[in-house]
């Protein structure tokens, strides 16, 4: 298998809007809500916590995500000169 070569089917480019959110989303709760998580609680119990803290911070960040993603797109480009 070359290097080019992905070990599994890719999406149509068509689902790029909401892969991209996805994504973003899953990271970015993953990394917000351990931090939040070992600061409010620290390692005690900590993975059970974390993993409800997580999965609600998902749930609300990636519908959001949706919606302003379009918002966030045109403000930067009021600010990001187009080469």
């Amino acid at each position: 298998m070359s290097s080019s070569q992905s070990p599994f089917r890719k999406l149509p480019a068509r689902y790029a809007p909401i892969v991209m959110p996805l994504l973003l989303s899953l990271l970015m709760t993953c990394i917000v809500s351990v931090i939040s998580t070992l600061r409010g609680i620290g390692p005690g119990g900590f993975p059970q916590v974390w993993l409800g803290a997580w999965g609600l911070s998902w749930l609300v960040a990636f519908p959001v995500l949706l919606l302003v993603l379009p918002v966030v797109r045109r403000l930067t480009m009021l600010v990001v000169r187009a080469d």
